[in-house]
């Protein structure tokens, strides 16, 4: 657990997978990426699904929620999808929480890795969701662009990872930049996805931001050229991170890395030659139970 003045944020990883390189690191060659980070046998990369809750002001709010437990088998076992902490709800039963006690759910954005864990299938068959007491927020046009995926995005775009919620009236569409809780504001952080937002925490005069897949791993937040091969728009990746980049520095802003298994907290710091580099910051998962 780390603390922000008065917020408390606990990571839970709500799984872990393997996917080929070329997706989290797009054009970046191997020969340089491979220093920072060891490929298997089969020449994949490790990836986990970090989520964080945070405890403030009286309400428990979630940052995320992962691929959940509605992947078909056949995708499962490509991914080679393991939860070597337990599922995203046993650790919050390690937290003392139940699926009720959660009363928002923060969506950076509804790629399925992210979102997937918002609903799951009852026993009558309906998609319902996870947490039956919680609004659920997302920016306005990622909610759109959801709604109407393309060939490039129609494969992480799953209407039933969101549309439930719509329907249940769980679901608020955000317009832009919006204050949610005391000392908690979601900030649109484009290029990912033209809707794809962060969260920026500031409380007791600490300042957190949880990047989401602005930056997929500390190494993307430490160089400006690297990006995923998700991004649809990595231009505008590349000018939001210099942006951020900026803006961490001058606050000595603690980082949260959504699928780093090695740094999933940091801070960004100049190196001894002036280069950037992501001090991490000691962060334990929460291990739920399977």
């Amino acid at each position: 657990m780390l603390q922000i003045g008065d917020i408390q944020v606990h990571l839970i990883q709500e799984s872990h997978y393997l996917v080929d390189p070329g997706g989290p690191f797009g054009l970046v060659p191997r020969a340089l990426w491979s220093r920072h980070m060891t490929p298997t046998d089969d020449l994949l990369v490790l990836m986990t699904s970090n989520c964080l809750l945070l405890r403030t002001a009286g309400r428990n709010i979630l940052i995320d929620s992962g691929y959940g437990h509605r992947l078909p088998e056949k995708i499962q076992r490509q991914l080679q999808l393991t939860r070597p902490f337990g599922d995203l709800c046993g650790g919050l039963a390690r937290l003392g929480l139940a699926p009720g006690d959660v009363n928002l759910v923060i969506n950076t954005h509804l790629h399925a890795d992210h979102c997937a864990g918002n609903t799951r299938l009852a026993e009558n068959g309906e998609v319902v969701a996870v947490f039956p007491n919680a609004e659920y927020v997302v920016q306005r046009r990622e909610y759109e662009d959801a709604c109407r995926p393309n060939e490039r995005t129609r494969a992480t775009y799953v209407a039933d990872n969101f549309e439930p919620l719509r329907a249940s009236g769980q679901l608020r569409l955000l317009d832009g930049d919006c204050d949610l809780a005391p000392g908690l504001r979601t900030v649109v952080t484009p290029g990912h996805t033209p809707g794809h937002m962060s969260v920026v925490l500031e409380s007791g005069g600490q300042v957190a931001v949880q990047l989401a897949d602005l930056a997929t791993y500390a190494l993307h937040f430490e160089r400006l050229g690297w990006m995923t091969a998700y991004d649809v728009e990595p231009l505008i990746t590349l000018e939001t991170k210099r942006r951020w980049q900026v803006w961490a520095l001058e606050r000595e802003a603690l980082l949260f890395f959504p699928h780093d298994p090695q740094r999933p907290a940091g801070r960004l710091q100049r190196d001894d030659a002036g280069r950037l580099k992501v001090a991490g910051v000691a962060f334990e998962p929460i291990q739920g139970a399977g």
